[in-house]
């Protein structure tokens, strides 16, 4: 699977995302009106993704960002009650989107290589059609106050985890060849962070989320299984393998 093949499967868009926020949060928001409520959630998350890449979250004010929406600070307050709760909105959000796409995209495939294969590779796939809410999760994490700070930290190790049971299982049945599989998945998880903290370096080097998934998923078999040889830029590594 490509990139555009997984954005026709999965079609995450910011009106997607603000209509998930809007069922989760409904009894919280005082917009009955679906279709208003989303469409100014989006304008309120635009908007505090713009402010938070130029200045950060923390220095935005409630008259920021009632002049990035074009809303007034009165209005703003029928969607969250403070600007702490509007940021826990959108870690949350964030994180349980990458729980659930990660899990299905394991789910689909069949043994360790496939699956370590697909993880990656949604993972990259995900964090590309989503760059702004990535960049602003790991930038803004250091700002939560403790309680969601530590649900921040729990669910960048349930991906870690997520890798590290699956390299676990390849080692097991004899496929993955590593003494340190929770070390390996951190690793994996660093490389995965570098594509979207790091998008003007890549952008200048034209370098497209499909060929860093392919050249990062034969790096990581060529680890895990020595005298695979594949090709990084055909991606063959699972062919090969498979025969």
């Amino acid at each position: 699977m490509n990139y555009a093949q997984f954005r026709r499967r999965l079609p995450v868009t910011g009106k997607n995302i603000c209509e998930e926020i809007y069922r989760r949060h409904r009894g919280e928001i005082r917009i009955k009106k679906a279709a208003t409520a989303v469409h100014n959630l989006e304008k309120i998350f635009q908007a505090a993704l713009k402010i938070s890449n130029r200045r950060g979250f923390q220095a935005m004010s409630m008259r920021d960002l009632s002049r990035e929406t074009g809303l007034s600070t009165g209005a703003l307050y029928a969607y969250f009650s403070s600007k702490e709760e509007l940021l826990k909105m959108m870690q949350e959000q964030r994180r349980g989107i990458v729980a659930r796409v990660l899990d299905q995209a394991v789910a689909g495939a069949a043994g360790p290589a496939e699956k370590l294969a697909a993880a990656i590779r949604a993972h990259l796939y995900l964090s590309e059609a989503l760059q702004p809410w990535f960049y602003f999760s790991f930038m803004e994490a250091k700002n939560l106050p403790p309680s969601q700070k530590k649900a921040a930290v729990a669910g960048s190790r349930s991906t870690e985890k997520l890798l590290a049971d699956i390299i676990a299982d390849g080692v097991r049945t004899g496929v993955f060849t590593t003494p340190e599989p929770l070390l390996t998945a951190s690793l994996i998880k660093a490389m995965l962070q570098d594509w979207y903290l790091k998008r003007g370096k890549y952008r200048a080097r034209r370098l497209t989320v499909d060929r860093y998934a392919e050249f990062t998923i034969t790096m990581v078999m060529a680890f895990l299984i020595p005298g695979i040889g594949a090709s990084p830029a055909r991606g063959k590594t699972l062919d090969d393998r498979q025969g």
